[in-house]
């Protein structure tokens, strides 16, 4: 077999000529670096520079010398995940066709390497660069206002990526003053707008937020009621809801601090304080049997029969951040 050291070269290639150019000498992708550059007038172009190093004709194991040049390349900045993987964030403007050839490239070299799975996050815009990745195999993870991120299995075989987030949460106030009236609202959109239903003040927890505070945030939001965050009375879990994801509705309890109410303007059609058993002989109410359940949840607390799950501040080995975990204090002090 005829071996001979590469001489050592400098020379400009376009994007269109690129990717041809490892096809025809598949050990480029292993010994070059590339770096971009920008010209007014022709655009994107990648200098090439081949480091002296033995090649042959034919595919052969990658010796520690080689090992190195791959160490050397200056491809797609990427940083290594906790699974093997990399990231790449793209932060700088590229021809959709020169990012194609340079993805290619790259992939080669995380092959090599043996990485498995590549994510891209592609802040929004730099959209022009969507389709160049989707045509070399990678898929939508998820979407966000000023990004999306991609991702590609570099291994055969089913991919073991996490999927993108699969549950919402949201909260319903459960708010009763010492006159046994419950807080409760009418609301101008959605499915209940026009039909005559009071219900308990809802919403969905944010990014960031906890369960506790969201509870607050909502009832404040709707009726201008402050309130203290006392349990969570029980929850609930169903599947393909909104953008079919799976829904966890936790049920709190609250305990008002203001009674004056006044109802929100954007999404609340009326707001007051309620007599329990009125809230209760809502046809609707007692039409459906999760209401009714949580019905005889809240007497039952009301009556002293109950016992939810308070908010104990902890922290975890993900972070030394406070954080709440939720359990019945009650039973497990003795009390």
């Amino acid at each position: 077999m005829l071996r001979r050291p590469a001489a050592l070269l400098r020379f400009s290639i376009t994007a269109r000529n690129l990717w041809s150019l490892f096809r025809f000498a598949p050990n480029l992708a292993s010994c070059t670096t590339l770096q971009l550059s920008a010209s007014s007038t022709a655009g994107y172009r990648t200098r090439t520079r081949f480091r002296a190093m033995s090649t042959s004709v034919n595919s052969t194991p990658v010796n520690e010398k080689d090992e190195q040049v791959f160490q050397d390349l200056k491809l797609l900045n990427a940083v290594n995940d906790r699974y093997g993987g990399v990231i790449v964030e793209v932060r700088e403007a590229m021809d959709s066709a020169l990012f194609g050839s340079v993805l290619r490239a790259s992939i080669a070299q995380w092959r090599h390497q043996g990485k498995k799975g590549v994510w891209i996050k592609l802040p929004i815009q730099h959209v022009n660069l969507v389709e160049a990745a989707v045509k070399e195999g990678f898929w939508f993870h998820h979407a966000e206002p000023n990004y999306l991120m991609l991702c590609y299995w570099i291994p055969e075989g089913t991919h073991t990526l996490p999927a993108n987030a699969s549950h919402r949460i949201g909260i319903s106030a459960f708010v009763v003053n010492e006159k046994r009236e419950v807080l409760v609202v009418q609301e101008s959109t959605g499915r209940f707008q026009g039909t005559g239903v009071w219900k308990f003040p809802t919403g969905v927890v944010n990014e960031g937020e906890d369960i506790c505070a969201a509870a607050v945030r909502e009832v404040k939001e709707e009726t201008a009621v402050d309130t203290k965050f006392i349990e969570i009375l029980a929850f609930r879990q169903i599947h393909k809801a909104l953008f079919d994801k799976s829904d966890i509705f936790f049920l709190c309890l609250l305990e008002p601090l203001s009674s004056e109410v006044q109802k929100q303007e954007t999404e609340i059609e009326a707001a007051k304080w309620m007599p329990f058993e009125e809230y209760k002989a809502q046809p609707f109410v007692q039409k459906h049997e999760l209401l009714k359940d949580i019905v005889d949840i809240c007497l039952a607390k009301k009556d002293g029969n109950y016992s939810g799950f308070s908010p104990v501040p902890t922290t975890s080995a993900f972070s030394d951040e406070k954080n709440f975990m939720y359990f019945n204090t009650t039973d497990l002090n003795g009390q």
